[in-house]
């Protein structure tokens, strides 16, 4: 699995990407089919970052959030937060836990 991390309007600090890449990481645990993992970083407005995350998947549709906060970090985990959700959604529709049909006994007597 590939975990890219970039930035836009500005440069991320070595300790903030190895965050970054660390908490990205710990998505897969929720979904086996991850493929790649795309965080940018958007710092136009310094006061507060954006963060987008683009989580690509074998046989399904990307799951993309996007997040603003107060720091960097504080964005990535509301981010991450969002991604979850939709991954968790996605997964209970491959998985069809539906309500299962009824078992028939044997008495049909009519």
């Amino acid at each position: 699995m590939q975990v890219n991390v970039s930035a836009r309007h500005g440069h991320l600090k070595p300790e903030d990407q190895a965050i970054i890449l660390e908490k990205a990481g710990k998505v897969r645990r929720l979904f086996d089919r991850i493929n790649a993992i795309e965080v940018t970083v958007d710092m136009e407005h310094s006061d507060k970052p954006t963060v987008e995350m683009n989580v690509s998947a074998e046989h399904s549709p990307d799951f993309v959030a996007t997040a603003q906060a107060s720091s960097i970090l504080a964005a990535l985990d509301l981010s991450i937060g969002k991604v979850e959700q939709q991954i968790r959604k996605h997964k209970e529709k491959v998985t069809d836990h539906k309500a299962t049909p009824v078992k028939h006994t044997g008495n049909n007597e009519v």
